[in-house]
C-alpha cells in the first residue's frame, strides 16, 4: 500500500480498547506511519492532537476501526464520500463487518501494507426527506433507513411508490429499507431475505404489517423509493442506520435510492461471505 497515512476511529465502551489502541499506535509510529487519531482515540492516549471524526476521512488514506459494528457503521458514513478503505477489527459481539479478530490485527495491517488483500465494495442508501417541497435532511448510510411509529400503540400508514410508480399503501408498525449489508442487521429480525452483497438491490421490509399479505419486497439498486407518511401521527421517525433519527410529520416523504458512494472494506482473499454468515449464525458444518 503505497498509502503512510491511518486514520484510527474507536468506541471507548470496548474495556481492551484503551491497551490494544496504545499498542498498535506505538506499533504504527515505529514503522513511521502517519497516524491520525479521531478524538475519541486521542483522548484515550491523553494526546491533544485529535481531529474531530468527520476530519479523519479528510485527512487519511485508509481507516482502521476498533469497535463494532456501530463504530463500522459510523466509519461507512465518515468515509462514505472520498470511499476510503475501511479495516474492522472486531472488539465486540456479533459482527458482519468487522473483518478482523483482534488476535490477528498485527499480521493484518502486515497483509495490508504488502497489498495482500482486496476491496469489497457494498452499496449505500442515499436518503432524502422533504416536507413542503423542502429538503429537511438528508444521509448516506451503508445499513437502512426505518421508517417507525411514535410511543403510542398505533400503527403508521405509508404510502409506498418506487419509480414514481403507486405500490402500496402499509399499514404497519414500520418500514425497513435496507442495502444488501444491513439485509443481516433490523430486516433480519423482522423477517427479511438475506441478501449477498454482490446483488444490486434494495429490500423493503414492513414492521408487523396489519394485512399479512404485505412481505418483503426486493427491488433493483437503480430504483427510486419514495415513502409518504399519510397518517398523522406524533412521534414518527426516520432512522438512519439506527444512529441519527429524524421526526417525520404527515405529508413528509423519505426518499432513498442507491448513492453514488460506496463502502470499500478491506478484505483478505481466504476470507468470503459465506463463511461470515456461517459463523454468525451458527449453520451447521458442512
Amino acid at each position: 500500500m503505497k498509502s503512510k497515512s491511518i486514520g484510527i476511529l474507536t468506541k471507548p465502551k470496548f474495556p481492551e480498547v484503551k491497551g490494544t489502541l496504545r499498542d498498535v499506535v506505538a506499533w504504527l509510529r515505529a514503522r513511521n506511519i502517519n497516524v491520525i487519531l479521531g478524538e475519541t482515540s486521542a483522548t484515550l492516549l491523553g494526546e491533544l492532537d485529535g481531529y474531530q471524526d468527520a476530519q479523519l476521512s479528510n485527512k487519511a488514506d485508509v481507516l482502521l476501526v476498533l469497535g463494532g459494528d456501530g463504530t463500522m457503521l459510523n466509519a461507512a458514513r465518515l468515509a462514505a464520500e472520498r470511499s476510503i478503505p475501511i479495516l474492522g477489527v472486531n472488539m465486540g459481539g456479533l459482527g458482519f463487518l468487522t473483518e478482523v479478530r483482534l488476535e490477528n490485527l498485527y499480521p493484518s495491517l502486515e497483509r495490508v501494507f504488502a497489498n495482500d488483500y482486496v476491496l469489497d465494495e457494498r452499496l449505500m442508501l442515499q436518503t432524502h426527506i422533504h416536507r413542503d417541497g423542502e429538503t429537511i435532511a438528508q444521509g448516506v448510510v451503508l445499513n437502512d433507513v426505518v421508517i417507525s411509529k411514535g410511543t403510542l400503540a398505533r400503527m403508521i400508514e405509508l404510502r409506498i411508490e418506487i419509480e414514481g410508480r403507486f405500490v402500496t399503501n402499509l399499514r404497519s408498525d414500520g418500514l425497513i429499507v435496507s442495502s444488501p449489508t444491513g439485509s443481516t442487521a433490523y430486516s433480519l429480525s423482522a423477517g427479511g431475505p438475506i441478501i449477498d452483497p454482490a446483488v444490486q438491490s434494495l429490500i423493503l421490509t414492513p414492521v408487523c404489517p396489519h394485512t399479512l399479505t404485505h412481505r418483503p419486497l426486493i427491488v433493483p439498486g437503480k430504483d427510486k423509493i419514495d415513502l409518504t407518511l399519510t397518517s398523522k401521527d406524533d412521534g414518527a421517525m426516520a432512522t438512519l442506520d439506527g444512529q441519527v433519527g429524524v421526526s417525520i410529520t404527515q405529508g413528509d416523504t423519505v426518499t432513498i435510492q442507491t448513492s453514488e458512494n460506496r463502502t470499500r472494506l478491506i478484505r483478505f482473499p481466504e476470507s468470503n461471505y459465506y463463511d461470515v454468515l456461517r459463523e454468525k449464525l451458527k449453520w451447521g458444518d458442512g
